[in-house]
């Protein structure tokens, strides 16, 4: 038997190469962060080729530093930032424009030019999705409008869009030289162009967006055989089967052995993502979640899942370092947060990029609110990390109205679980324990495992629970009333984000 399988994880600020042993044990990992380019406000890109190097940097850090051969490798996956979109020349290889962020608000006036017919649930029925600049779709776009010859290369068949994903395996399988254009259904239904009963491109809203098929990749399951590193690409993986496609949230949803309806995983990464597996059900919201794909393995049907999206949650800890120079590195956060034993009535509510779950409001701006002389840097970090749990308990009571299931426990992963300050005052809030997984790095596991399934590494389902084990868990201490006074002024917080930036401003 092969030994490993390994993992792409492209994120948000990094890009990460694990492999794993069949208990789900890490064996080796290597990280490189990349640039986040901020042109204006509101504006986030990636500088696309400059992401590719870093993967290629971080398979040969991996592999090299630890002593891992291609012939050690049954297979890889890759699990990525999803949303944030790339258009690049099929023949040439270069992209048109640097990625556009999910993060990204610069679709604005063209979301609302959409919603002036049929409103901000006019595709909601075929995508799950209300409109908003969060999705990949809006931002093709805005490509085709104003990067000069997009369009007239789009419709000529030389332009092609992916997300990440679609992006690193077109050019790990040989690029301008027979790179395979595809994607799976938890990416594509982050686009706001794919129908989720059928997990097909929705030829009239293309129509409408404007964006022609051809752009489009093809859409396979998150668990297959798609083709094979290119040695022209990377030479340490030469031949290798790439066999596992799942956007992040969804790859931690896997990754968490989340098989089963009712089961749910919240991720605290730059945003932070809760998702709650539904089964074969597709459940409408009613309360401000999303309906997505949660992954499709082979030819078995596609199991759906709601999800409440938050967009800044350990973005806001980069900020307070990088922005404000309150600390020096992030970890630094936990132990100034401790100096007080409140916040102070201070509340922190980040809509850098509008509000996401449960409010959907791009015209909300960030605020820090209730600010006196009594103040000091304690006070401000304790309410940067209380600001993600508090936006976890807007997006988990949307989710028990939406489900009808009463959540008994929480499942979590992602970088800011290590902070014990944040899982102890989420578990107070929540009333329910949360739990950490002894493995962490459930998103790229989560590839690890769609690939291992489909090369066999792995036989079926019940052998990826067994690999689950708790880590870590927290018990609430606080008194719920208390936890509700919080919670009230929080809510009274986010009022104060609306209506910041005017619908139609003026260039």
């Amino acid at each position: 038997m092969t030994k490993y399988v390994a993992a792409i994880d492209q994120g948000t600020t990094s890009t990460r190469f694990i492999v794993f042993d069949p208990f789900g044990d890490v064996v080796a990992v290597d990280q490189r962060e990349h640039r986040q380019i901020f042109p204006r406000p509101g504006w986030v890109e990636h500088n696309p080729i400059e992401i590719w190097e870093r993967t290629r940097e971080v398979i040969q850090g991996a592999m090299m530093r630890f002593g891992v051969s291609k012939s050690d490798l049954a297979g890889i996956g890759i699990t990525n930032q999803r949303e944030t979109t790339v258009v690049w020349n099929r023949r040439t290889g270069e992209p048109l424009y640097n990625a556009i962020v999910w993060q990204d608000t610069r679709t604005d006036t063209i979301i609302n030019n959409f919603s002036r017919d049929g409103g901000q649930n006019r595709f909601r029925q075929a995508t799950g999705l209300p409109l908003s600049t969060y999705f990949s779709g809006p931002k093709i776009r805005w490509i085709l409008d104003n990067v000069p010859g997009a369009r007239d290369a789009a419709e000529r068949g030389n332009a092609i869009f992916g997300t990440m994903d679609t992006w690193l395996m077109w050019n790990l399988t040989g690029g301008t030289r027979g790179g395979i254009h595809v994607t799976d259904p938890t990416n594509a239904s982050r686009t706001m162009l794919m129908k989720l009963h059928t997990l097909e491109w929705d030829d009239e809203i293309l129509k409408v967006m404007g964006i022609p098929r051809s752009m489009l990749p093809k859409i396979c399951s998150s668990s297959e055989v798609y083709g094979y590193v290119s040695g022209a690409s990377v030479d340490l993986l030469e031949g290798t089967p790439i066999a596992g496609d799942l956007g992040d949230q969804q790859a931690a949803l896997f990754g968490q052995a989340c098989f089963d309806p009712g089961d749910a995983k919240n991720t605290y990464g730059t945003g932070c993502f809760m998702l709650l597996n539904t089964g074969s059900r597709l459940i409408p919201s009613q309360y401000g979640l999303l309906t997505t794909a949660g992954y499709k393995i082979g030819s078995q049907p596609a199991v759906y899942a709601l999800e409440g999206s938050i967009a800044i949650a350990g973005a806001l800890v980069q900020w307070l370092r990088d922005n404000l120079g309150m600390i020096e590195k992030s970890t630094d956060i936990e132990p100034l947060a401790r100096t007080v034993e409140n916040n102070g009535g201070v509340y922190f509510v980040p809509a850098f990029s509008g509000l996401f779950a449960p409010y959907w409001r791009s015209d909300a701006r960030g605020v820090i609110a209730g600010l006196t002389r009594f103040i000091n840097r304690g006070h401000i970090a304790r309410a940067v990390l209380e600001a993600t749990a508090f936006q976890t308990r807007e997006v988990l009571e949307a989710m028990e109205k939406d489900s009808g299931i009463a959540m008994r426990g929480l499942k979590v992963d992602g970088g800011m679980v290590e902070n014990n300050l944040l899982m102890q005052f989420q578990a107070d809030l929540l009333g329910v324990p949360v739990v950490r997984p002894k493995v962490a790095e459930t998103t790229s596991l989560g590839a690890a495992y769609a690939a291992g399934l489909a090369l066999g590494y792995w036989k079926d389902l019940d052998a990826l629970r067994g690999n689950w084990q708790k880590g870590a868990e927290w018990f609430s201490k606080m008194d719920p009333s208390e936890a509700d006074s919080l919670y009230i002024e929080w809510k009274k917080a986010v009022t104060r984000t609306f209506n910041w930036i005017d619908e139609n401003p003026k260039d």
